[in-house]
C-alpha cells in the first residue's frame, strides 16, 4: 500500500475526520504505520477510545479500497495529499486540511494565489453581473478565483473568470460521482479545462447539509481573501466569512441596498470590519498592501504615455473619445471587433482604472 493510497483509506472511515488522523500519523510515523497498528495501541493516541481505535485497526471490513480506485480512474480524477508539492499551501496551514483532494482538471503554482468569490444562491441579477465582473477581473489579473460551484454567485463568479481566460477553481460539496448541483455538470466540465473542480468526499458521497460547511472552509481556507458579493441576514456565505476571519483571511464585501433583504448580509459584514468594495481593482490594491509580490498578469504592450494597453485595449480606448460615449457607440467605432470583445475590453479598462462606467451604459476615459 502506498501512503496516498493509506490517507484515501484514512478519509474514507468514518468519525475520524483530519485532526485525529494528523494525530495518529504523527504518532505512528505515517499513514500506512498507522493502518497496521493494533487497537490497543491506537487508543494511546489523544481522541481515541475503544470505538474510534477499532475502526481504524478493523478498516479492511469497512473501505473498499480498491473500488475507491477504480471510480477514481473512471472519473479520471487525481489524487494530492498534503504531502504533494501542489497542494495548495495556505489550505495546508489551516486547523482541518483535508486528507486528500480529488482533483479533476490540472493545478498550477499560480493556482496558490486564489481569491474565494461566494454569495447567495438565490441572487439578484445586481448580485449575478457583479460577481461576473469580479470573477473576470480578478482572474484577468492573474488570480485563481476560488468557489463553491453552487446555484448563483458562485456560478457567475466562475464564469466571469473564465470570460476572462483565466484560471478558477470550484469546491464541491460531494463527491464527483455525486456532482451538486446537476445542472452546473457542463460548467464543471469548462473548469476543469481552465482549473481544477476539487472534492475532498469519496467518489460517490452525496451531498448533505454538512458536507457544504466542510466545503465552505476549504474555499476561505485556500484563498487569500475571501469576497461576499450578496448575502441575506442568515446565509451560508456568512459562515464562510466567518470560517476566513478564523483562518486570518481578508474578508471584502460588496455593499447592497439597505432596503433589500439580499443585501443585509454584506452591509453587516462591512458594518463589523468587513473591507468594502467596489471593483476587483479594490481588491487588488488591498493585496498589494498585504503582499507585495503579485501574480503575475498577462504582458501588455505599451501603446500610450501612463498607459500600457494591449492592442484591442487601445482600440476600445481611443473609441471612447474625449467624452462620454455609450457602449454601442463605442462598438460601431471599434469594428470590426464583436461587440462581445469591446464589452469585455471596457471590464479590462475599467481594471485598470482608465475608464469609468457611467449610468446607462455610458464610459468616460480617465487619462
Amino acid at each position: 500500500m502506498t501512503r496516498t493510497e493509506a490517507y484515501l483509506v484514512l478519509n474514507l472511515l468514518p468519525k475520524i475526520g483530519p485532526v485525529r488522523v494528523r494525530r495518529l500519523v504523527e504518532w505512528f510515523g505515517g499513514p500506512v504505520e498507522a493502518l497496521s497498528a493494533l487497537a490497543s495501541d491506537i487508543k494511546r493516541v489523544e481522541g481515541f477510545g475503544e470505538e474510534l481505535a477499532q475502526v481504524v485497526a478493523g478498516w479492511e471490513d469497512r473501505v473498499d479500497l480498491s473500488r475507491e480506485l477504480r471510480r477514481i480512474e473512471e472519473e479520471e480524477l487525481t489524487i494530492l495529499t498534503q504531502e504533494d508539492a501542489s497542494y495548495p499551501k495556505l489550505l495546508k496551514q489551516i486547523y482541518d486540511p483535508p486528507l486528500v483532494l480529488y482533483v479533476k482538471g490540472t493545478l498550477l503554482p499560480r493556482d496558490q494565489h486564489g481569491i474565494g468569490i461566494v454569495g447567495s444562491r438565490h441572487a439578484t441579477q445586481y448580485g449575478l453581473s457583479t460577481a461576473k465582473k469580479l470573477g473576470f477581473q480578478l482572474a484577468y489579473a492573474g488570480y485563481s478565483v476560488i468557489s463553491g460551484l453552487a446555484r448563483g454567485i458562485d456560478t457567475a463568479a466562475h464564469e466571469g473568470a473564465l470570460a476572462s481566460k483565466g484560471r478558477t477553481i470550484a469546491v464541491i460539496g460531494s463527491g464527483h460521482g455525486k456532482l451538486y448541483p446537476p445542472e452546473n455538470k457542463a460548467l464543471a466540465e469548462k473548469i476543469a479545462e481552465n482549473g481544477a473542480v476539487i472534492s475532498e468526499f469519496p467518489v460517490d458521497c452525496p451531498p448533505d447539509k454538512q458536507t457544504f460547511p466542510m466545503r465552505n472552509r476549504i474555499v476561505s481556507g485556500w484563498s487569500c481573501g475571501i469576497v461576499v458579493v450578496e448575502a441575506p441576514g442568515r446565509s451560508g456565505s456568512l459562515i464562510t466569512a466567518q470560517q476566513a476571519v478564523e483562518q486570518g483571511r481578508t474578508v471584502y464585501a460588496v455593499p447592497g441596498n439597505i432596503d433589500r433583504p439580499s443585501s443585509q448580509g454584506c452591509n453587516r459584514l462591512i458594518q463589523q470590519g468587513a473591507k468594502l468594495i467596489l471593483d476587483g481593482g479594490d481588491v487588488l490594491d488591498d493585496l498589494m498592501t498585504l503582499f507585495p509580490t503579485e501574480p503575475q498578469a498577462p504582458k501588455m504592450e505599451s501603446v500610450q504615455p501612463g498607459v500600457t494597453l494591449a492592442p484591442d485595449e487601445a482600440t476600445v480606448f481611443e473609441a471612447i473619445g474625449s467624452g462620454e460615449a455609450h457602449i454601442n457607440e463605442i462598438a460601431e467605432r471599434c469594428s470590426p471587433l464583436s461587440g462581445s470583445l469591446v464589452s469585455a475590453t471596457l471590464m479590462k479598462l475599467e481594471i485598470k482604472r482608465v475608464v469609468k462606467p457611467l449610468p446607462g451604459k455610458f464610459y468616460v476615459r480617465l487619462v
